[in-house]
C-alpha cells in the first residue's frame, strides 16, 4: 500500500515537472528561480528513466514474481535444505 501511494505521489510531482519543462523549453516561459532553472533535458531523461523503472518495479514485478512463483521458490529452497550432503 505504501509503495503504491508513494508511486502516485512521484507520478504527480513528475507530471508537474514535465509540465514546467515543456513550458520552459518549448514555449519560452521564463522560470528564473533556482530549482526550476535547473530543469533541462538531461534532468528530464534521468527523471523519466527513474520514473519508468519505479513503475516497472511496482506493477510488473507482481506479474512476474507472483505468489505461485514465491511458493515454487520457497519449496525449492526447502528441498535443497532437506537433502543431506554426502561426504566421501
Amino acid at each position: 500500500m505504501f509503495k503504491l501511494k508513494s508511486f502516485y505521489v512521484h507520478a504527480f510531482i513528475y507530471v508537474i515537472g514535465l509540465l514546467i519543462y515543456v513550458l520552459k523549453d518549448y514555449y519560452g516561459v521564463p522560470f528564473n528561480f533556482f530549482p526550476i532553472r535547473c530543469i533541462n533535458s538531461v534532468v528530464m531523461v534521468i527523471w523519466t528513466s527513474v520514473f519508468l523503472v519505479s513503475a516497472i518495479d511496482l506493477f510488473a514485478s507482481y506479474k512476474i514474481f507472483d505468489e505461485e512463483w514465491e511458493e515454487r521458490k520457497m519449496k525449492s529452497l526447502l528441498d535443497k535444505k532437506t537433502i543431506t550432503q554426502k561426504w566421501e
